[in-house]
């Protein structure tokens, strides 16, 4: 798909382009001070938008004593614990709502370096979507269990094979995303949360023609704090990746001929 005037005006000048990066929590007050002041040093023009889920550990109440003190930080409370894939879902639409043409997802765990951002948003000039992968030449990963390495390496490998797309991180977390992409996305439709919210959007974005690129990231596991990680969300991104696996074979099928291979490039893009 070739791109609009539009497209091609918002793939310039990425130094100068209007960033905000949304973090998602719930029980980090721990981790989110220093998350924060690590993307103000990383990228200080960026913002940060912070989405808590009425943590009971006091993040909120961090979240707005930081915003206080710095006009980059923003916060948007919501009423109760609703999932990853709600949470991004909602601090999207601020950041479209509010104007800003890149908008990048990151934990507030410390297992994505701020200090790689500024290297994801020059990918962007030559893609829609940058994904920081873990599992491309050039990564690391430190301090994570072999099992939820395998965890990861076997979901991202079912993935693939399913739903016949050659990206090595699906499930990854750390994501740059145009504006544009965003918007042709269709958001409104997205419902999935936890891990497959993340295989949900790339699906979509290949889907409309979006092209995708993954750049090696360094992956660090949480010193502090408790993984949000469980069996309900290795469930719901089995079955969801299954389901979507299955509807494009029935749409192979049905329409010989009719399915353009996915834009999507691996590696140093």
């Amino acid at each position: 798909m070739s791109d609009s005037p539009d497209d091609e005006h918002h793939r310039e000048n990425s130094t100068s382009r209007s960033v905000v990066v949304i973090i998602p929590t719930y029980n980090e007050r721990e981790n989110l001070g220093g998350i924060v002041d690590r993307v103000r040093v990383s990228v200080p023009d960026a913002h940060v938008l912070v989405v808590d889920d009425n943590s009971p550990d006091g993040t909120g109440t961090l979240a707005d004593e930081l915003a206080a003190a710095d006009a980059h930080i923003h916060v948007l409370h919501r009423s109760e614990k609703k999932g990853l894939g709600g949470a991004y879902i909602a601090g999207f639409r601020w950041a479209l709502d509010e104007g800003f043409s890149a908008v990048v997802e990151m934990d507030a765990d410390g297992s994505h370096q701020p200090e790689q951002l500024r290297f994801l948003l020059a990918a962007l000039d030559r893609s829609d979507i940058v994904i920081g992968s873990r599992w491309v030449p050039g990564s690391y990963v430190i301090n994570w269990p072999k099992s939820r390495q395998l965890l990861s390496r076997s979901g991202n490998a079912y993935a693939r094979f399913m739903l016949g797309i050659g990206l090595h991180d699906l499930t990854a977390g750390y994501r740059v995303y145009r504006d544009t992409a965003l918007r042709r996305i269709g958001l409104e439709n997205v419902q999935s949360q936890g891990y497959s919210f993340q295989v949900d959007l790339t699906v979509r974005a290949l889907r409309t023609g979006l092209e995708v690129i993954e750049l090696p990231i360094t992956f660090v596991n949480r010193a502090t704090g408790t993984s949000k990680m469980s069996g309900a969300i290795v469930a719901e991104a089995l079955w969801r990746v299954t389901q979507w696996g299955v509807a494009a074979r029935w749409r192979r099928l049905v329409t010989p001929g009719g399915v353009t291979q996915p834009r999507c490039r691996g590696g140093n893009g």
